[in-house]
């Protein structure tokens, strides 16, 4: 018999995973990891709540279940990363380098190190061991969320739910009567959480007023700090005034200056290529010049787009110009259902 070690975070399609793999016949092991550490008092992440909930779904699946904590490798290999792209003007996604650093690097080592055969996750995505495809739901495909784990790291891994529904799973999780059935879905960053952006990271990076500057050199305002803006943001500038709403159009980090402009369609937000570096690919590199699909953005549809590959770094050309092209942010490139890997766009 196969045995399965499950990343399981309380929620329901963790516990629809550890389910279907037990009907299937693997001894199934619930893990729960602990990436941070509340010391606020505040239980924004709600660590403590989420194993409660793990520990309920075990029990009914009559299967065992463990702790491990990854808090201090979460900070050295996440957070840390995640503060200094911030300070350096960028703008990181920390889910993908939980899933790159944690869950399937740290993650899958301790599965390894307990004897298990495989790995087990609730991402809704596919994998034949080798390549990595969209989940069957395109409303909720996480591909994008794993285009950085390290090549080789799916061949030991299961997508339990990948094939199906969210409406699916609920249903699943109904009929077995799991505890989280009815459980909603966690969103956001689990070290922020519902807290407001800027005063969080507040407390690791220093507040270095500058001025919100027209690319004409008109200066209308006063930022708080270049590293707390991402190009397109709208909301949360305390600019005002008559005509269209201002918009984050580009950042000058030396300078601390943060270049705004009016409309949600100024030519200033948009962009027919853009460069990607520190690339990543699933199984191996296509061969170049491609013509793919692209998405800068999780939830944005799939954007025609030509690759080309040279020195390590990516040029991309998309058929439509694209709007708010952040640097820092990833880009995650498909071949139809495949995804082949991706890249950090504008460094």
């Amino acid at each position: 018999m196969k045995t399965v070690i499950v990343g399981m975070s309380g929620g329901v399609d963790s516990s629809v995973s550890a389910y279907l793999l037990k009907e299937q016949g693997y001894q199934v092991i619930g893990l729960f990891m602990k990436n941070w550490e509340e010391t606020d008092g505040e239980g924004h992440c709600q660590s403590a709540k989420e194993y409660e909930d793990v520990v309920k779904v075990c029990n009914q699946l009559e299967i065992p279940y463990y702790s491990v904590n990854f808090v201090e490798e979460y900070r050295e290999s996440v957070f840390k990363e995640f503060l200094a792209g911030i300070e350096s003007g960028l703008t990181p996604n920390p889910d993908i380098l939980c899933n790159r650093e944690i869950k399937f690097k740290a993650f899958l080592k301790k599965a390894k190190e307990l004897g298990a055969d495989f790995l087990a996750t609730g991402h809704y995505c596919l994998t034949d061991g080798h390549r990595l495809f969209r989940g069957l739901d395109p409303e909720k495909d996480q591909s994008y969320f794993l285009y950085a784990v390290e090549p080789g790291s799916l061949q030991n891994v299961l997508f339990p739910i990948g094939h199906l529904q969210k409406k699916e799973v609920r249903e699943i999780a109904r009929k077995a009567n799991l505890a989280t059935s009815e459980k909603k879905d966690s969103t956001g960053i689990c070290f922020i959480g519902k807290r407001d952006f800027k005063p969080f990271l507040s407390r690791y990076i220093s507040l270095k007023p500058g001025p919100f500057q027209t690319l004409s050199g008109q200066i209308v305002g006063q930022h708080d700090g270049a590293a707390f803006y991402t190009i397109g943001q709208r909301k949360g500038m305390g600019l005002g005034g008559e005509g269209d709403a201002w918009y984050v159009v580009g950042k000058n980090m030396a300078k601390n200056i943060v270049y705004v402009e009016r409309g949600a369609d100024h030519p200033a937000l948009f962009t027919s290529h853009l460069e990607a570096s520190q690339l990543t690919w699933i199984h191996q590199p296509p061969i170049s010049p491609l013509r793919c699909t692209a998405k800068i953005r999780y939830r944005q549809s799939d954007q025609p787009c030509t690759l080309t590959l040279s020195d390590g770094k990516a040029t991309i050309h998309f058929d439509t110009p694209q709007r708010a092209a952040t640097p820092g942010q990833s880009i995650v490139f498909y071949l139809d259902q495949e995804c082949l890997g991706g890249g950090i766009i504008g460094i």
